[in-house]
């Protein structure tokens, strides 16, 4: 089976009124159900640099009434490529990300930005490559590999976790 958002994300232990931002969200896989646990109160941020998904995501937030919803174009590679301000988000979900970015480094440094003191971030990504399922093998991003990256930005382990069948799942929060 693959991801189960919903599962994955009790991980973050979302309550109603957080702030949530999703980097490079895609289709929106974990966009509705996080939106779902912040509650009409909280607010899930949407960010991604292809303008198509962020306008489907759009149209159905629209569509099931998910007003706590907010689209962002940005670049979650560079330092300020999501305009938000610092320190906005009480939780950052980045799935199945860390192999189509050239710099793993640079997100993780742009999360930290965005995360309020305390913030967890959960890192999900492939645990391998599936023979035409999920990236080539030399674009994958280990789970150790992850956890060294995100140590280097100042964050350190808190969770690990199966996050289906071909991934894992990392929670994260700052040293600092």
């Amino acid at each position: 089976m693959f991801a189960e958002p919903k599962k994955n994300l009790s991980y973050l232990n979302l309550l109603p009124g957080m702030q949530v931002i999703d980097m490079g969200a895609g289709t929106g896989g974990y966009v509705f159900a996080a939106a779902d646990l912040v509650t009409k109160d909280g607010r899930v941020y949407v960010v991604d640099i292809q303008k198509d998904l962020l306008d489907k995501v759009a149209t159905e937030a629209r569509n099931s009434f998910r007003p706590n919803i907010n689209v962002l174009w940005g670049d979650i590679e560079v330092k300020n490529g999501v305009k938000l301000k610092d320190g906005v988000a009480d939780a950052i979900i980045i799935s199945n990300v860390l192999f189509q970015v050239d710099s793993q480094y640079s997100l993780a440094l742009e999360a930290k930005r965005l995360l309020k003191p305390n913030g967890s971030v959960m890192v999900i990504d492939w645990q391998d490559s599936f023979g035409g399922v999920g990236p080539s093998s030399s674009q994958v991003v280990t789970q150790k590999q992850a956890e060294e990256i995100f140590a280097q930005a100042g964050f350190v382990t808190v969770n690990t976790f199966d996050a289906g069948d071909h991934h894992y799942g990392i929670i994260f929060k700052t040293t600092s």
